[in-house]
């Protein structure tokens, strides 16, 4: 069983053995510490010109990631915790996504920023957010987030090797112990994955076809595979997930499609509620074929800082219950 955190720290090797310009910058990213969450484990120590540790200072570690990328290496940066990115967002929104446009295409920053995302455990306000949806709507920037559905490891060794533009890179905290759902333990799901729209969907071995559709990322997605077993053999309710991995550009058609066929749609996201992913996936869909979409509601984090507190972080963050619960009052006649 291969988890997330072991996918991508073999990916990270992978990079690393493949590709000389390949650079990793972060905060106590050096062995034996390995990063805060230990993706970065055995990389100095394999490649130590190449593993850079740095003061703490998110902003000058974009930076200078920004200037080795022009150099044309392809630097990639670890934030500790995703809520640092605030730190960093000038050099992120106003330099690394625009440098392309504003040098008419003679540069190009290959910029790869890892940073986990996310609540549940105990970290408080300034430790648990889930902020990526205030980089999702700059222009020149990709975001990802990978998902146990598909392969965490090939995903983030795409952008390292092949993205050509800056990247987001968010991972989740709990999820990186997560198993990877290769094909000796999907247990009860079929997973197609869709074409190459970075998407995958996952129904329920043998059930009948799906009366809503929910989608979801990261652990998020995680959360709502274990809602949808529940719902099938509890209340004999069955749905399919729609799991993109490719938040921005936002790729709009595996959702639609698949909320054409059930007319029912349930988007889940951790962040909180307000202007996020849910938002604009139903506002495209709105825009694209409302008449298909007989029934639609968002799912998310309450509009309010992350407790500390155990109970009140669970009250906060949208969890396998809450799914359960929305999908049944959506159903209701």
């Amino acid at each position: 069983m291969t988890t997330v955190l072991a996918s991508l720290n073999q990916a990270l090797h992978r990079c690393l053995a493949e590709n000389d310009l390949v650079f990793l910058l972060g905060e106590d990213v050096l062995d034996p510490y390995g990063g805060a969450f230990k993706v970065s484990r055995g990389l100095s120590s394999q490649y130590p010109g190449r593993v850079l540790t740095t003061p703490i200072s998110e902003a000058g570690i974009v930076g200078v990631a920004a200037g080795m990328a022009l150099r044309g290496m392809r630097p990639v940066v670890e934030i500790m915790f995703g809520d640092f990115l605030t730190l960093a967002a000038d050099q992120i929104i106003n330099h690394l996504a625009k440098y392309r446009w504003m040098y008419n295409e003679q540069v190009r920053v290959p910029v790869i920023i890892r940073t986990p995302m996310g609540g549940r455990r105990g970290y408080g306000p300034t430790h648990s957010q889930t902020l990526e949806k205030h980089f999702l709507g700059a222009p020149g920037l990709q975001v990802l987030a990978p998902t146990t559905a598909g392969n965490p490891g090939a995903l983030l060794s795409s952008a390292i090797l092949d993205a050509e533009d800056p990247t987001l890179f968010i991972e989740n905290k709990l999820q990186y112990l997560e198993p990877v759902l290769d094909g000796e333990n999907r247990g009860e799901f079929e997973i197609q994955e869709l074409g190459e729209t970075f998407s995958y969907r996952l129904t329920v071995n043998g059930a009948p076809p799906a009366v809503l559709t929910l989608a979801a990322y990261g652990y998020m997605a995680d959360l709502a595979r274990k809602a949808m077993l529940s719902l099938a053999y509890e209340d004999e309710i069955f749905t399919e997930l729609v799991i993109p991995t490719r938040l921005a550009p936002l790729e709009i058609s595996p959702i639609l499609d698949s909320a054409r066929k059930t007319g029912q749609l349930l988007v889940i996201e951790e962040g909180a509620l307000t202007l996020g992913w849910g938002a604009e996936v139903l506002a495209r869909l709105a825009e694209t074929d409302r008449l298909h979409l007989r029934n639609c509601r968002r799912l998310a984090g309450k509009d309010t800082p992350i407790p500390a507190s155990g109970p009140l972080e669970d009250a906060t963050l949208p969890g396998v219950t809450d799914i359960q619960d929305t999908v049944r009052k959506m159903l209701q006649p």
